[in-house]
């Protein structure tokens, strides 16, 4: 099963598995109805699998099914693993999190914020404090996204090659500098918006291993964890196991996204922190279990290979918005179907602090996070479990995959 053994009767963790058939029961009606081409489920508790479920396929025109070794496009699902490295190299008295950005990439020293105007015609005033690494981490820095389409500053990341991709010929240290000239949403620290953030935070892993991000990846985080399928691109050998992409077409078809979807096949000219790996299910169902606190095994090792120690993960993943504010308060509206309110942002992850306002089944203290092709984890210390969901489907805003998918596991946990 391609590293996906379930692991243990999932009577013996706390489900009942009549309830958890309902998963596939309902997802499968997803691909039954053509909304989705295929998915992989997985379910753990008290680190051991209990539930492992795929259904459809991975390339519609090739009629290649899903498989347990299929590989994703996991988009942002990168940045905890960009939030991870980092955290490995603050613990090593690497940096300050109030370290200004612009002491490992000169070009952010003197930023502006956009003061009025439209993308093509625009004003600007200096920033009042630096960009800072906590920014970066907590999405609070003023960055944005092309793809956002809120703002006339995300005109300008579009109009300077930055939508879904980055300008031909430009490395991770070129974008950030490119990044760096574009106007901040805001001043530094005073709301919360998606952003590039993460990938400007794989810069600064880089300045400050003093080795590339896919090497620091997979020296430091990949192979110690063994996540042999996890990387910036699919090797020719493993291309056929990589999952195609897919969206909407007007006729309300599924219709391949090759020109995007490409990029998984070929090493990347921009290494990005925030979105640029490929992986399999057994490879994410791995970090997931590195980040559990469980009584035997302390977050932030996993097998004997400790990358953080357990208090640096429960840093991470508390709320750190100013005053303990969540994303419905203290955010910009995000490209997706999450929740804002009752849930805050820690350091690379969402975390729910009111589990009563996101108006699903969660716990507090649950922290989490999806990719634009409607992947997603979660990762529930108060129950010991963790989940994720894979499939291809642009965007992750079309369908409520991730509230279903918790309500779902939840009401399977019967202990």
């Amino acid at each position: 099963m391609g590293g996906l053994q379930i692991e243990v009767d999932p009577a013996e963790v706390g489900f009942d598995t009549s309830r958890l058939d309902r998963i596939d029961r309902h997802f499968a009606r997803y691909v039954d109805e053509g909304k989705l081409a295929g998915w992989l489920v997985t379910v753990a508790r008290h680190g051991k699998l209990a539930h492992v479920s795929w259904h459809g396929q991975r390339d519609l025109e090739a009629g290649l099914p899903v498989e347990p070794d299929t590989l994703w496009r996991i988009y942002s699902m990168t940045k905890p693993i960009t939030s991870v490295a980092a955290m490995m190299l603050y613990e090593e008295g690497g940096f300050r999190l109030t370290d200004p950005v612009h002491m490992y990439i000169p070009s952010f020293r003197d930023v502006r914020v956009f003061a009025g105007g439209s993308d093509i015609r625009f004003g600007t005033v200096p920033a009042t404090e630096p960009v800072r690494i906590w920014h970066l981490m907590s999405h609070t820095s003023g960055l944005t996204y092309g793809f956002m389409r809120n703002h006339p500053v995300d005109a300008i990341y579009r109009e300077r090659g930055f939508e879904w991709n980055s300008p031909r010929g430009a490395d991770l240290a070129a974008c950030c500098d490119a990044w760096a000239a574009i106007p901040l949403l805001f001043q530094p620290g005073s709301e919360w918006s998606y952003s590039v953030a993460t990938d400007v935070l794989g810069r600064i892993v880089e300045v400050t291993s003093g080795q590339r991000l896919d090497e620091f990846f997979a020296s430091r985080i990949l192979r110690p964890l063994g996540m042999t399928d996890t990387a910036f691109f699919a090797a020719p050998d493993d291309a056929a196991r990589v999952a195609a992409l897919y969206g909407r077409a007007q006729d309300g078809q599924l219709a391949r996204m090759d020109a995007m979807g490409k990029g998984a096949f070929r090493e990347p000219e921009f290494l990005s922190g925030g979105g640029g790996l490929v992986s399999s299910a057994a490879d994410y169902n791995r970090f997931t279990q590195l980040l559990l606190h469980r009584p035997d095994s302390p977050a932030g090792e996993l097998d004997g290979v400790r990358l953080l120690s357990p208090r640096t993960v429960a840093y991470m993943t508390r709320n750190h918005l100013p005053g303990g504010a969540d994303l419905e308060q203290f955010g910009r509206p995000i490209y997706a179907e999450s929740a804002d309110a009752g849930v805050g942002f820690g350091l690379g992850f969402a975390v729910v602090i009111d589990p009563a306002a996101t108006k699903n089944l969660c716990s507090a203290g649950e922290f989490n996070w999806g990719g634009a092709a409607s992947t997603a984890f979660w990762v529930d210390p108060a129950e010991q479990l963790t989940a994720t969901f894979f499939t291809q489907f642009m965007p992750s805003s079309a369908y409520p995959i991730r509230p279903q998918l918790r309500q779902l596991v939840y009401q399977a946990l019967v202990d």
